[in-house]
């Protein structure tokens, strides 16, 4: 396995089939994609792109403590390589480039049923369950670093 930094461009297919399916890929688009400070991760096995993530410097505005967050979205791996450690590998990577840029929380819209992994990874959860429209049940889990 393999963590490279990608263009926001090579999430698409990924995001497409595992977060929007059925939508069209323009959905896969996320606002802010191509700022400055954002940046994307994907791992790779035997050359190809199998997981991604997004980090965009974004605060939430019910997490007060810390002036300066980015936001984790858009994580998600294709089916023959999830329980590989691909998500966990691009958190591990991620987190230095964060720290790096002197931001000390992230923060992710976490479906309910992924919700475990974030907490094995230091995540905890900020708020009840949320209906994001289009997408469906999520926490609001925070992380420090």
């Amino acid at each position: 396995m393999d963590v490279k930094q990608i263009d926001y461009r090579d999430t698409y297919p990924i995001r497409h089939k595992m977060l929007r399916p059925g939508r069209p890929i323009e959905t896969c688009h996320f606002e802010g994609d191509d700022d400055d400070l954002t940046f994307h991760l994907g791992a790779y096995i035997d050359e190809t792109l199998a997981s991604v993530a997004s980090f965009f410097l974004r605060s939430h505005p019910s997490i007060t403590d810390e002036a300066h967050q980015y936001q984790l979205r858009g994580m998600a791996t294709l089916p023959a390589h999830q329980r590989k450690g691909l998500s966990r590998a691009l958190l591990k990577t991620a987190f230095p480039i964060i720290k790096n840029n002197h931001v000390k929380l992230v923060w992710c819209n976490a479906r309910v049923e992924a919700a475990g992994f974030y907490e094995t990874v230091g995540f905890e959860k900020f708020s009840d369950i949320l209906e994001i429209p289009d997408v469906g049940p999520h926490y609001l889990m925070v992380k420090k670093i």
